[in-house]
């Protein structure tokens, strides 16, 4: 029987609960396709500040280092929230992604035809919405050289640096157009560059580069009218590449299309190879919630898909992927929500709103169902 070997990072907030939940999926979507999973728990984030001192240990990176991919649930909380504390949740993720090369982000959005009503926008917007944003995560304004601000009030200054070179550029660009020959074969660049000069090397870097793309339609798009045709023309978008700071907000909006956060997943992939297939850390696009945490609230679906790109991407199992994503859609159909799935809904709709755990267990109910033992 195949093993596969995967940390799984709890984090912070509703992190353990979510994680669990996909835990479970993953672990009965083993017994029914004849795999196992060693897992290995990883303490980061907040929770480690509090045991360790710091975000991550070295030794935790290089234990996630050692497994074919990593599942992460949430970091970050009020009581770890100074922005000026030496020492802050956050910095796992920039250990995770820049000392494993986990240099492109996949945020998929599509909206679930049962979920149109919890969506902002109007249901005639919603049609045919399936999109996909490539995000550079090692480069940019996150990763550059800063200069924090002084204590004498009057005369405080910060600095923070956008670096990117052409090699950062081209490989993100790849990428995504491999990505779009699967799918509808449009990518579109996003950037600045009528204002920033890593912009205009992003946008030269992608016109020599569209020569070896040539059965993919390549367009440009200033990122505020890009955020702005989000709302507006959703369904006009295919594959979507930026960089680091574009890529993090332009996802979080498209993340609204969907009418929660709680139900988009993501991958952070290196260029590296295991025995399996692509190393990659998984996990839902929301935060830790704290407002809500260990009160059997949050929403787990997002990291179960999450789960699902996992077994794509790191695991090549295209039938598992496929099996778990059946699954959840199934769960929907049949009308089990958690609450941030239900406010919209009318009474008489005949949902059946749930906890995380029941979430679950709805998810692998289908799961089992579909795949026989």
């Amino acid at each position: 029987m195949t093993t596969y070997r995967i940390a799984a990072i709890p984090g912070d907030g509703v992190g353990p609960e979510v994680v669990d939940a996909a835990r479970r999926v993953v672990d009965a979507a083993g017994r029914r396709f004849g795999f196992v999973v060693d897992w290995t728990e990883v303490v980061a984030g907040g929770a480690a500040i509090d045991v360790y001192g710091v975000a991550i240990r070295d030794e935790d990176v290089e234990a996630c280092r050692a497994a074919d991919a990593i599942l992460l649930g949430a970091v970050g909380g009020p009581k770890w929230s100074d922005p000026s504390a030496a020492v802050r949740p956050e910095q796992a993720l920039f250990a995770l992604r820049g000392g494993l090369g986990l240099f492109a982000n996949l945020r998929p959005v599509k909206v679930h035809p049962a979920l149109v009503a919890t969506s902002p926008l109007r249901p005639e917007l919603l049609e045919g919405v399936d999109l996909l944003i490539v995000r550079e995560l090692t480069g940019g304004v996150y990763f550059g050289e800063r200069q924090e601000a002084g204590d004498q009030k009057g005369d405080r200054r910060a600095v923070d640096t956008m670096p990117y070179g052409e090699d950062e550029i081209r490989r993100i660009v790849l990428l995504a157009g491999a990505y779009a020959l699967t799918r509808r074969r449009r990518l579109t660049s996003v950037d600045k560059a009528n204002v920033l000069a890593t912009s205009r090397l992003w946008r030269k870097v992608v016109e020599e580069e569209r020569r070896r793309m040539p059965d993919v339609e390549v367009s440009h798009q200033l990122v505020d009218s890009c955020a702005m045709l989000l709302v507006k023309q959703p369904a006009s978008f295919d594959v979507i590449v930026t960089e680091n700071l574009f890529g993090d907000i332009l996802s979080d909006e498209a993340a609204v299309l969907a009418g929660s956060l709680g139900m988009l997943p993501s991958a952070s992939l290196a260029n590296r190879s295991t025995g399996h297939g692509t190393f990659g850390l998984y996990e839902p696009i929301h935060g830790s919630a704290p407002d809500i945490a260990g009160q059997d609230k949050a929403n787990p679906i997002g990291t179960i898909l999450s789960a699902a790109m996992m077994m794509f991407s790191s695991f090549k199992r295209r039938d598992v992927s496929e099996a778990i994503e059946a699954s959840v859609s199934q769960a929907l159909h049949d009308g089990w929500r958690t609450a941030d799935l239900a406010d919209a809904a009318d009474e008489d709709d005949g949902l059946v709103v749930v906890g995380t755990t029941a979430m679950a267990t709805a998810v692998i109910e289908a799961l089992e169902a579909a795949v026989p033992a």
